[in-house]
């Protein structure tokens, strides 16, 4: 049931950097603002040797192209947001706005999520299955694959947002973060969320478990396969190729899931 006596709140307040004094936020703006540019280059550069040179025309470049474009999405719908925080450290959005790039942001993220799975795939495939593997991973099969990913994590925001974002706010209107994320917003709603909580639970399973147990797999299999090859050379350009995308799986995952499945009791500002 709703709060009685509540106040509706329009808008909410990012609190952004306020902790930190005026000469280190201005620091830290020109740390992450470096960060962001190099990110911006690296994506732009990647997509453009994969573009123009030939010998990357291949399944394995095409996913990691469609990666770097929703990675650059990804951050140009958060760190902006996060550079003009540390600049201005109280910043004001509506509901609406707070609406828009928590989806976007939720879309982007679990789009990268599902490509990982998808790359952790195509690995198992060309290592495991290399005689077939043009023909599994056909250039129909690979759109079929990109468009899934974008499309689970169109839905997953979709849904997320329609959930969260039904419920009215009120009584507080100030948040201890530098972006519009579903954990920090859930404690200003007037209703019970007990349902909405568990949604936000499936939602994180789908997008985190079950991606990382089918990339797990993937890699049990893919390094099962290595060690019947009989040739050292051999198992080492195996490991090779996986090495990089292993490398950003783990990272990827044990940050996010860091921060969405730990038990909501657990969590601090």
């Amino acid at each position: 049931m709703p709060r009685p006596n509540f106040m509706a709140v329009t808008e909410f307040t990012f609190e952004g950097f306020s902790i930190f004094e005026w000469h280190h936020r201005h620091i830290l703006f020109v740390v992450f603002l470096v960060l962001y540019l190099l990110t911006l280059a690296s994506n732009a550069i990647i997509l453009t040797v994969i573009r123009l040179n030939h010998q990357f025309h291949t399944p394995m470049y095409f996913f990691l192209s469609v990666l770097s474009i929703s990675e650059t999405c990804y951050t140009v719908v958060i760190i902006p947001q996060m550079l003009s925080s540390l600049l201005s450290p109280q910043q004001t959005i509506s509901i609406p706005g707070y609406a828009t790039q928590f989806f976007l942001y939720l879309t982007f993220g679990v789009n990268n999520c599902f490509l990982l799975m998808v790359m952790g795939y195509d690995h198992y495939v060309v290592i495991c299955k290399p005689l077939r593997y043009s023909v599994i991973m056909g250039k129909k099969a690979c759109i079929q694959l990109a468009s899934g990913s974008w499309s689970i994590g169109l839905s997953t925001a979709i849904i997320q947002v329609s959930s969260v974002f039904s419920l009215p706010f009120c009584d507080a209107n100030l948040i201890s973060h530098f972006f519009c994320d579903i954990r920090p917003i859930t404690k200003f709603t007037c209703a019970d969320t007990t349902i909405k909580e568990f949604i936000t639970l499936l939602i994180s399973l789908r997008a985190l478990v079950l991606p990382m147990v089918l990339i797990l797999v993937s890699y049990v299999l893919i390094v099962t396969t290595i060690l019947k090859i009989v040739s050292a050379e051999g198992r080492r350009k195996a490991f090779a190729t996986c090495a990089s995308h292993l490398t950003v799986v783990i990272v990827h995952y044990d940050c996010t899931s860091f921060i969405y499945l730990k038990p909501k009791s657990q969590n601090s500002l």
